[in-house]
């Protein structure tokens, strides 16, 4: 039984325009072929651009806790002379 109202092959080919305009407002659809589910359309999940700052103090709860002082020289012990890529 699917979660998500079902739209058959069928009417996902004469009503796509509609149903597509569904999806992009975010309605997801069960897709059917001969009575049986085949597959989900789902609207895509939106990156964020903005991370507001209770959100990442929410996140940062469950970080691990840095050693600065170790962290700093482990970058240090590694070898950062790059190569210059145009040098020949």
């Amino acid at each position: 039984m699917s979660i998500h109202p079902e739209v058959s092959q069928r009417d996902l080919r004469l009503r796509s325009r509609e149903i597509m305009d569904a999806v992009e407002h975010g309605q997801a659809f069960t897709v059917t072929r001969d009575g049986r589910e085949i597959g989900e359309l789902v609207p895509l999940r939106r990156r964020r651009r903005f991370v507001s700052r209770a959100s990442f103090a929410e996140l940062s709860r469950t970080a691990p806790i840095i050693d600065l002082d170790r962290f700093r020289s482990d970058q240090d012990a590694i070898d950062q002379g790059l190569d210059d890529p145009y040098a020949r």
